[in-house]
C-alpha cells in the first residue's frame, strides 16, 4: 500500500460546539502587538543588516470562543515522533520547510533514523529548475518564492536530499533565513532574459546558481555523514530509504470529475503538475482516518493563492 502524501485544498471545516447551551459567539479588532515574526525574525534580520525598523502597528480580529468546547490539550492524542521545527525566517518557502519536515517523520517511521533535512537542499534545485522553466517557456512560468509540497518529492527524484547539519543555506554567520534580496535579483535578472530574448538555457541557469551562491551557498556533491560518504542521491536512497515514487497527492475539488488524475491550476503549480488524484470529500476525509489508524503519517497542506 502507497504512504500517501496528502494536499487538502480549498476545504473548509466548520466546527461545531460541543455543549448543550448555544454559545454567544464575539469578536472584536484588537491592536496586534510584536510577536514571534516581528520580535525574532525580523529582529535577527534587521541586526544582520545592521538596521532597525519600527514594526508597523496593525489590528486583527480576535475571536471570543468561551462556552465552546474544543479540542485543545496535546496529550489528549496519540503523537508520532517528530523534530523540532525550524523557522523559515523571512522566505517564501514554507512548502520546503513543511514537506522536508514530513519527510524527517518517515524516515524515523521507515529506517528508524532521526534526521534533520536540509530545506535550502531543495529550495536551490528548486529555484534551478523554475529558470530552466523560464527559459524552456520563454518567460511565461512563475518565478518566485511559492511552490507545492509535491516539488520535494520532484527535486528528491532528480537531486536526492541531504542533512541540515551538510547544508543550512546560512552565509556569513547569519542566523535567519531571508530570502528578500536573493529573490529580488533573481527576477530582475529574468526579466532582463525576457527583455532581451537572451534564451541561452545554460548561461541562465549559471547566473541564477551565481547568485544563489552569493546569498544561501552551494550545497556540496558528496558529503559524509554518520560515518559515512554519500552523495545525495544515495543519501536518500541508502540511508534515508525513501522513495519518492511511493506518494501520492490527494485533493477533493467539485470542478473537476471525481476518481482522475488532474492539474492543480495555481501559480505555484509552475510545472503544471497534472497528478493530483481528485476524489469526494468523504472519500477523502476516510482516506485520512484509515491513513491515522494505519499508522502512516500525512502532510495536510493548502494553497490560498487562489480563491
Amino acid at each position: 500500500m502507497k504512504k500517501i502524501l496528502f494536499t487538502a485544498i480549498s476545504i473548509s471545516v466548520s466546527i461545531a460546539a460541543m455543549s448543550q447551551v448555544k454559545p454567544n459567539y464575539k469578536a472584536t479588532f484588537i491592536e496586534s502587538k510584536p510577536g514571534y515574526y516581528a520580535n525574532t525574525i525580523m529582529k535577527g534580520i534587521s541586526e544582520q543588516n545592521s538596521a532597525s525598523e519600527k514594526p508597523k502597528t496593525q489590528k486583527y480580529m480576535k475571536v471570543d470562543l468561551s462556552g465552546i468546547e474544543i479540542p485543545n490539550n496535546v496529550d489528549d492524542y496519540k503523537t508520532w515522533w517528530k523534530n523540532t521545527p525550524i523557522s523559515q525566517g523571512n522566505t517564501g518557502t514554507c512548502w520546503s520547510f513543511s514537506s522536508n519536515s514530513y519527510f524527517e517523520t518517515e524516515i524515523n517511521r521507515i529506517a528508524n533514523k532521526n534526521v534533520r533535512l536540509s530545506p535550502l537542499f531543495t529550495v536551490y534545485w528548486e529555484y534551478t529548475e523554475k529558470a530552466k522553466g523560464f527559459v524552456e517557456n520563454r518567460g511565461t512560468t512563475v518565478f518566485d518564492e511559492g511552490s507545492e509540497g509535491n516539488a520535494v518529492n520532484r527535486i528528491m527524484r532528480t537531486y536526492g536530499a541531504m542533512p541540515f547539519d551538510v547544508y543550512d543555506g546560512l552565509e556569513d554567520g547569519m542566523k535567519i533565513h531571508d530570502h528578500s534580496k536573493m529573490i529580488e535579483e533573481m527576477r530582475a535578472y529574468l526579466q532582463t532574459v525576457k527583455s532581451n530574448n537572451a534564451w541561452n538555457e545554460a548561461e541562465v541557469i549559471a547566473t541564477i546558481q551565481s547568485i544563489m551562491k552569493h546569498y544561501i551557498g552551494v550545497p556540496p556533491t558528496t558529503f559524509t555523514y554518520d560515518g559515512k560518504s554519500f552523495t545525495p542521491k544515495q543519501f536518500l536512497s541508502d540511508y534515508c530509504k525513501l522513495n519518492p515514487d511511493d506518494y501520492v497527492d490527494v485533493v477533493s475539488l467539485m470542478e473537476k470529475p471525481y476518481y482522475t488524475k488532474m492539474e492543480y491550476k495555481v501559480p505555484d503549480n509552475w510545472w503544471h503538475d497534472s497528478t493530483y488524484y481528485n476524489v469526494p470529500l468523504d472519500v477523502f476525509m476516510n482516506i485520512i482516518k484509515s491513513s491515522i489508524k494505519a499508522g502512516y503519517t500525512m502532510s495536510i497542506g493548502g494553497d490560498v493563492s487562489e480563491p
